[in-house]
């Protein structure tokens, strides 16, 4: 999406409305400084203030993801279908970031994890309390840093059941607890009820089956 031009046509929009950047950011509850992002082409507004922002600005959501109003029908439908796709690959894309975070998470948390029992391990002259505190040192932190790359696991891109080909995003329940092997899970599908090892995959488009 060229964010420079729906920044342009949020400003455009907003003075239309007679509106300073803090007058619309008071009706959306947010700072004037997001604003400004925006119309900056810096950042785009998040996905639970969009309808918020096209109703204040009496625009479509069309309109806001083009960077222009969208009038002719025909026009309109391509240009929903173009947003569509661009919002399907920036999702893709910001997926696979995740995943890399994740990756770098939890070599940071064994790492996190692995100096502080080396420490206690082969530093003389420490009690055992001593010993003792420097490891949990290190096992809280790792908890916590294995806690959001298992919530990464779970919400970047989807999985993909070996039986019917349904992909979706499971439970934070189902991903912390069910066997894995890398990021392939032994998981039941919510569409077939059906278990399998279902790996991890980044588009929502679904793979057709002979079953």
């Amino acid at each position: 999406m060229d964010l420079s031009k729906i920044g342009k046509f949020i400003a455009e929009q907003r003075k239309k409305q007679g509106m300073t950047q803090a007058e619309l950011a008071e009706k959306l509850y947010i700072t004037d400084r997001a604003v400004s992002k925006w119309e900056t082409g810096k950042s785009m507004p998040d996905s639970s203030i969009m309808l918020d922002l096209c109703k204040t600005l009496n625009i479509s959501v069309n309109d806001l993801l083009s960077g222009e109003v969208v009038t002719k029908m025909d026009n309109y439908n391509e240009k929903l279908e173009q947003n569509l796709l661009e919002m399907v690959k920036e999702k893709e894309k910001a997926d696979r970031r995740l995943l890399t975070l994740e990756w770098v998470i939890g070599i940071l948390s064994i790492l996190v994890l692995l100096i502080p029992i080396m420490i206690a391990s082969y530093v003389p002259n420490l009690e055992d309390w001593q010993r003792i505190i420097i490891v949990f040192s290190g096992v809280i932190p790792c908890f916590v840093g294995f806690f959001f790359a298992i919530k990464i696991e779970q919400v970047a891109g989807y999985y993909e059941c070996k039986h019917c080909g349904h992909r979706y995003v499971p439970t934070f329940k189902a991903a912390t607890f069910s066997m894995h092997m890398g990021r392939t899970r032994y998981m039941k599908c919510p569409k077939c009820g059906k278990k399998s090892w279902q790996k991890k995959v980044i588009s929502k488009e679904e793979k057709a089956t002979n079953e």
